[in-house]
């Protein structure tokens, strides 16, 4: 008791006095005293009045100032101009992050879930195509026939009007053609 009453501090005292001499606790008291209503009311306007965002950059921009507590001006205006900047860019940096990322949104039917990439059959079939350009058109014809048109060795042949085994043999060179042509397009 005696050690109370003559000024004897405790080790949880001693650190809580430390702190407050501490110039970067002071500034960031001084920080949410003067600027953090002027702060979070410009930070709401850019951020399109989102409350939570806002929230998310005054706090952080005020971690930040305590972190370069050391090399800042603590003239009022250099402060608040400070401030506003690396709040700006804080919410520059996350307009461009939600750009950068399609926010998720919930599937409304497990249809469109199921819906298949065709990117892959839509590239194929600009290669062939720039591939079946070289090609004479009497080997394109029997190619357009058999493979686009889906018709069997018979009707095409009937279509073109020629033999059956005209339509193979063109088939089977039309076809050693594109993949030769084919590999060369890979190569490029």
């Amino acid at each position: 008791m005696e050690a109370v009453g003559r000024g004897c501090r405790f080790g949880r005292d001693r650190q809580t006095d430390d702190r407050s001499d501490d110039p970067s606790d002071e500034l960031i008291s001084l920080l949410y005293k003067d600027f953090r209503p002027t702060l979070f009311d410009q930070v709401l306007h850019l951020t399109g009045h989102d409350q939570q965002w806002t929230e998310d950059v005054v706090q952080e921009t005020l971690i930040r100032a305590w972190q370069h507590s050391g090399t800042l001006n603590r003239e009022p205006g250099m402060l608040r101009g400070w401030l506003l900047t690396v709040a700006r860019r804080i919410v520059i940096d996350g307009w461009r992050n939600r750009r950068a990322r399609p926010q998720e949104v919930e599937l409304e039917s497990s249809e469109n879930a199921e819906t298949a990439d065709r990117t892959d059959q839509s590239l194929s079939a600009l290669v062939i195509s720039e591939a079946l350009r070289y090609l004479d058109h009497k080997y394109q014809a029997v190619i357009y026939e058999t493979y686009l048109t889906g018709h069997t060795v018979r009707e095409a042949a009937v279509i073109l009007g020629i033999p059956e085994g005209t339509v193979k043999s063109r088939l089977y060179a039309a076809m050693k053609t594109l993949r030769r042509s084919l590999g060369e397009l890979g190569s490029r």
